[in-house]
């Protein structure tokens, strides 16, 4: 399932800031002193308990400014209202009840979303019975805290996740395999979605950004069961208008790899791979996701002698560190070749789900170092003592060795051509962890 969107809203410096970075745990939002800090919308992946989600921090709703830019941050925080699934309202419980407050409540009201009131700057229980002044926002019952001494974050947290939808236990017990279909915008995404599913499921237009969510299907194929996720295109962010929605559905394209069992990376055969379609292959390997490129619209190329090598060479060249995953080109326009996507995605969940027994991981282990000593460096040469398969999605191996310094990058390089090569492993990335072991003769 994608991540609940909770945004933060408020009128400027009642700490929505301080809120996200210290739940995010990192200081990612600018805190400051000075109404109307955070000019845009800034998100972080978060969890609580059980549950994940994607909070976002806007900028202070200042209802009565016409000052251009906080216009444009009052803008900022209605789109995320628009697209969010639980709101925080923030108050500030030093200052009060203030008209902008009641303002912005008359706003949330009318959203039709959850509304949580959060009562900040209530740094001691002390200070509690100020809280209750704000029942007359209509609002409903306000939770006191404090996000700098961390005071009722929890209980807070806890009435939260009581509006997340409730989890669909089917979707990791019951074998269905999640394909996230991804790519620049107006590449042709959910025409192939559509072709895949054999109906118009999802819209199609030619004009780029139709699609502003990640939409979930669900069906089967022979024996096997799929859930294929059409995505919004993914733009550079300097492409993407300062008070679009379409921030909130990049949001929701890469949280669609995230939580994706195989990503279906889609190019614009006319097009070429460009710079925007690399850094979406970048995402995907760094987030160890198993992966295929399909080369859309091959129907629009002119071919020739040999036009179908050189267009994979290119690929293989600007995209060599998704070296392992396959190409194929296909025409979601006419159906040619599409009927092969479905074959190669369960061939490639096959892939990064497979685990190798100790013993044969180490066999071949062997025969590698065998066949090309570990590199010296200082008169130190690596030893690699033996290796173990830690985990799957993506497979991950952990090898001891005696100094970890000592393990160039070309030879891990070599031991993992050598592991595809014994195991197969296509369309999944490898990772290597190594772990120093003291060794007894040293």
């Amino acid at each position: 399932m994608a991540r609940p969107l909770v945004a933060i809203v408020g009128r400027p410096n009642v700490g929505k800031s301080t809120f996200f970075n210290k739940m995010s745990g990192k200081r990612i939002a600018i805190v400051e002193d000075t109404p109307g800090v955070t000019r845009d919308r800034v998100y972080a992946d978060c969890e609580w308990l059980t549950h994940k989600f994607t909070l976002i921090d806007t900028g202070g709703i200042d209802p009565q400014s016409d000052d251009p830019l906080l216009k444009q941050m009052r803008r900022q925080a209605e789109i995320a209202i628009e697209t969010c699934d639980v709101i925080l309202f923030f108050v500030d419980g030093k200052q009060g009840m203030t008209a902008d407050d009641e303002t912005v409540a008359d706003l949330l009201r009318r959203s039709g979303k959850p509304v949580i009131l959060v009562v900040n700057k209530i740094d001691n229980i002390r200070m509690m019975d100020g809280i209750y002044d704000f029942y007359q926002l209509g609002i409903g019952d306000p939770i006191g805290i404090s996000s700098v001494n961390l005071l009722n974050l929890g209980d807070l947290l806890d009435e939260v996740v009581k509006f997340f939808p409730e989890e669909s236990e089917t979707d990791e017990e019951d074998g269905a395999i999640s394909v996230a279909v991804v790519g620049k915008p107006n590449v042709g995404k959910s025409s192939l979605v559509n072709r895949i599913l054999g109906e118009e499921r999802v819209m199609v237009s030619d004009i780029a950004g139709t699609t502003r969510d990640a939409i979930d299907t669900r069906f089967k194929k022979d024996d096997d069961e799929f859930i294929i996720i059409d995505t919004a295109g993914i733009r550079k962010k300097k492409a993407i208008e300062y008070q679009s929605l379409e921030r909130f559905s990049v949001v929701r394209s890469l949280a669609a790899i995230d939580r994706c069992d195989v990503a279906v990376l889609v190019i614009d055969a006319k097009e070429g791979v460009s710079e925007q379609d690399s850094k979406i292959a970048g995402y995907i390997d760094e987030k160890g996701k198993a992966a295929m490129i399909v080369i859309n619209k091959w129907d629009a190329v002119e071919k020739d002698t040999g036009t179908l090598e050189k267009y994979t060479k290119e690929v293989r060249e600007k995209l060599k560190f998704m070296s392992y995953a396959p190409v194929v080109f296909i025409s979601a326009l006419t159906g040619q070749r599409v009927d092969r996507i479905l074959k190669m995605v369960k061939s490639v969940y096959e892939q990064t789900s497979r685990r190798v027994t100790t013993g044969l991981l180490n066999d071949i282990l062997s025969d590698a170092q065998n066949a090309l000593q570990p590199p010296a460096t200082s008169g130190r040469r690596l030893r690699i003592y033996y290796a173990t398969q830690q985990s799957v999605m993506p497979p991950t191996f952990v090898f001891f060795v005696n100094d970890e310094t000592l393990m160039h990058f070309s030879y891990e390089r070599y031991l993992e051509n050598h592991f595809r090569k014994a195991f197969g492993f296509e369309g999944t990335p490898l990772r290597f962890i190594l772990r120093e072991r003291q060794n007894k003769e040293e």
